[in-house]
């Protein structure tokens, strides 16, 4: 003979099924969060997160006469055993040129180490509007015991600032990068290489 639930008992159900189907969807909201809030900052420029852009992209971007200083500026996160530092302190330009600045890290521990660079600029509303062609921050960078390098970062300034009541009176960008050093760092090999100064000069020519 089929039981039939009592009233209270079909309702604390329903409210459980409720309860654990909310718990799914703030965990799986947990684990999008990242790339979600990663997306939106790419989008926006918010918290002074620059963009990416292609060489073919910036060939549409024409050079406005508004001048413009672009401020570099290096640091490594606390024990990371790295030098870093751009290799000029400004750069002046006009809003919508491509500019190449270089930085130079230097490894100055007896192990290798694989280093990971965050970045913004700053004022942060500028941030929707700094484009970077090439750059040493999309990828991981390895350098053994002793190496220095000289790593460039090709950028513009896209001209739609200047349409913008906020930031088209910025008359200069910082631009900000940390190093730190990646979570399987510890685990790269050592190797006898010996340090090659500069040696990724070349491959920004």
């Amino acid at each position: 003979m089929a039981t039939t639930l009592a009233p209270h008992s079909r309702q604390n159900r329903k409210v459980g099924l409720i309860a654990a189907g909310a718990a799914l969807a703030m965990l799986g909201l947990g684990y999008a969060s990242v790339p979600l809030y990663r997306m939106f900052c790419q989008a926006t420029g918010f918290n002074g997160t620059t963009q990416r852009s292609t060489a073919a992209q910036a060939a549409g971007v024409k050079a406005t006469m508004r001048p413009i200083t672009i401020r570099f500026d290096g640091n490594v996160a606390s024990g990371m055993p790295w030098q870093f530092r751009p290799e000029q302190v400004t750069q002046d330009g006009h809003v919508g040129e491509r500019k190449m600045a270089f930085f130079i890290a230097k490894n100055t521990s007896n192990r290798p180490i694989v280093g990971r660079a965050i970045f913004n600029v700053t004022p942060e509303q500028t941030g929707a509007y700094f484009h970077k062609i090439q750059c040493f921050c999309f990828n991981e960078q390895r350098l053994e015991a002793g190496e220095e390098v000289r790593m460039p970062v090709i950028y513009y300034v896209d001209p739609d600032m200047l349409n913008d009541p906020n930031a088209r009176d910025v008359p200069e960008i910082t631009l900000s990068y940390t190093f730190m050093e990646a979570a399987d760092s510890a685990s790269v090999p050592v190797t006898n290489a010996r340090a090659k100064p500069l040696d990724r000069a070349a491959q920004a020519r």
